[in-house]
């Protein structure tokens, strides 16, 4: 007949096992979600950085094509996809014109304020970067499968400068 002591040196009981177990499974399962985690910041990373690529090309794009176009030429929207390479993935361009903020306001407040000639500078300023100036917003969009799409957008703003600025008694434009 097997002792008692030599049957505990044979191997271990199910409650150790047991125990052993349950660690191991809740090791598995921090590992598991770690990775996950970071899976999903990976893939998150990947899809703002082709984003980003894909803006910079788009909008470096637009502006080699109005080079040597001026701003009347510009369109005010236009959209479309990267091709095959990047499914998912399209963009939107919209142009408006700029508007300068009206400061004749804020000069007529200033000690002393602001004499009619000034003030005639800055509307003329302003009318002309009405015309010579665009502001040009491009939005890169990735659609995932599930999900809302994420969106990524860019503003620059393109001058015609064939365009004359008119100032009244000065001589030439």
């Amino acid at each position: 007949m097997i002792s008692r002591s030599q049957r505990r040196q044979r191997g271990f009981t199910l409650v150790e096992v047991l125990v052993a177990m349950v660690i191991m499974i809740g090791g598995v399962i921090v590992v598991a979600n770690a990775w996950s985690g970071n899976f999903s910041r990976v893939r998150s990373a990947r899809i703002n950085n082709v984003a980003a690529t894909l803006l910079e090309r788009k909008m470096t794009e637009i502006e080699f094509e109005y080079a040597e176009k001026t701003i009347d030429e510009l369109k005010d929207e236009d959209a479309g996809d990267f091709g095959a390479m990047y499914p998912g993935y399209t963009w939107e361009m919209k142009s408006q014109e700029f508007e300068m903020p009206d400061l004749s306001g804020a000069m007529t407040s200033q000690d002393g304020g602001a004499d009619e000639t000034l003030l005639m500078i800055m509307r003329t300023t302003a009318e002309f970067f009405k015309k010579s100036v665009k502001e040009v917003c491009v939005t890169v969009i990735y659609k995932p499968r599930a999900g809302n799409p994420i969106r990524h957008t860019v503003t620059t703003f393109l001058v015609d400068y064939t365009k004359e600025l008119p100032m009244p008694g000065l001589g030439g434009g």
